[in-house]
């Protein structure tokens, strides 16, 4: 009787306690629909209210890390689309992979500066080159490249390759000449002319002469004195002034010169001529006082002298006409040699 009601009572005891463990999941369970139904209600507010919720990086992370570990993950996902949380997840693969084999060196190595830079600057200096020519001049230099590597880095050409006009005159300069006159007043106010033919080359002046009443005649004259028929050259430039008359250009076309005249009141498309007067004017005629013809001759010989064997120009090289030797700093001290009266030096160095 006594072991019965030992076990009634513990079966009594066992029962209780699994009534108590049912009514607190019951329990726990109805609470927690009931605060999932607040939540779910608050979030459909929410998604009304705002178009595009700012998520942060670790509210990406938290649902990317969800969506592995939990299948059930879509049922409660409300705020993005179940195909964001994927494209997340893509996203942070990506971003692994790329800081793991940040430090892995993969590919060709790198060219140097100083050999890309030299391929641009072959390419643009030579628009006519392909890569193989610029590979063979790269060798040629000591620089080991191949011949993709040149392509790469050469300048693109929106148009055909050509040359550039500075270029295309710099080949057809030897074959260039121009003529013009320019007045001088005289002490008396009698105006003599000057006329002078200059050699596109080097800026040389071929010929000058003065006179106080010029024609036709007399210029094309000039013309011949100024060709020998070896050194006739292909073109000349010139003006429309009226003293380039029909006999100018007959004997001009005997010589089997092409003339090539400016625009009307276009003086800037004879630019060397003009600059060669100019130079005249600023650095001689303005600074005498001019008495005669014979005079104006022999002061202009001194200074054509002076502007083919001595001056300097920019547009050589810092050099003259009639090319100088570079002196070395060994030949001797330097002495100054007048010229042009005494207006410009010219200087060179002698033996001590």
């Amino acid at each position: 009787m006594v072991d019965f009601q030992v076990d009634e009572s513990g079966s009594m005891c066992l029962l209780k306690a699994v009534l108590v463990v049912l009514r607190t999941i019951l329990i726990s369970r109805a609470c927690l629909a009931t605060e999932n139904l607040a939540l779910r209600q608050q979030l459909a507010v929410y998604r009304q209210s705002i178009k595009r919720p700012i998520l942060r990086s670790r509210d990406r992370l938290f649902w990317a890390s969800l969506a592995q570990l939990w299948p059930s993950w879509r049922d409660v996902l409300v705020i993005v689309q179940p195909e964001t949380v994927v494209k997340w997840h893509r996203m942070g693969f990506k971003l692994y992979w790329r800081w793991k084999s940040k430090n892995v060196k993969v590919g060709r190595p790198r060219i140097d500066y100083e050999i890309r830079t030299l391929i641009r600057r072959m390419s643009r200096e030579n628009p006519i080159w392909g890569a193989p020519r610029i590979l063979s001049e790269l060798r040629l230099l000591g620089y080991d490249v191949a011949e993709s590597t040149v392509a790469k880095y050469m300048v693109r050409q929106r148009k055909p390759p050509s040359q550039t006009w500075r270029t295309f005159l710099d080949n057809h300069a030897s074959e260039i000449a121009a003529c013009d006159f320019f007045a001088v007043p005289t002490a008396t106010f009698r105006v003599l002319y000057c006329f002078v033919v200059l050699s596109h080359d080097r800026r040389r002046v071929i010929h000058f002469n003065v006179t106080e009443h010029p024609s036709a005649q007399w210029t094309a004259q000039q013309i011949v004195e100024a060709f020998p028929y070896d050194e006739v050259p292909k073109y000349l430039l010139r003006d429309n002034d009226s003293i380039y008359g029909q006999l100018f250009q007959q004997r001009v076309k005997s010589l089997s010169i092409e003339e090539v005249k400016t625009a009307y009141r276009s003086p800037w498309q004879n630019p060397f001529a003009e600059r060669l007067i100019g130079s005249v004017r600023r650095e001689c005629l303005d600074h005498v006082i001019v008495l005669g013809e014979q005079h104006l001759k022999r002061i202009l010989h001194e200074y054509i002298d002076y502007y083919n064997q001595a001056r300097a120009h920019m547009s050589l090289d810092g050099n003259a006409p009639l090319p100088r030797e570079v002196e070395p700093l060994d030949r001797g001290n330097v002495i100054a040699l007048p010229q042009v009266g005494g207006l410009h030096h010219r200087y060179t160095r002698i033996a001590a």
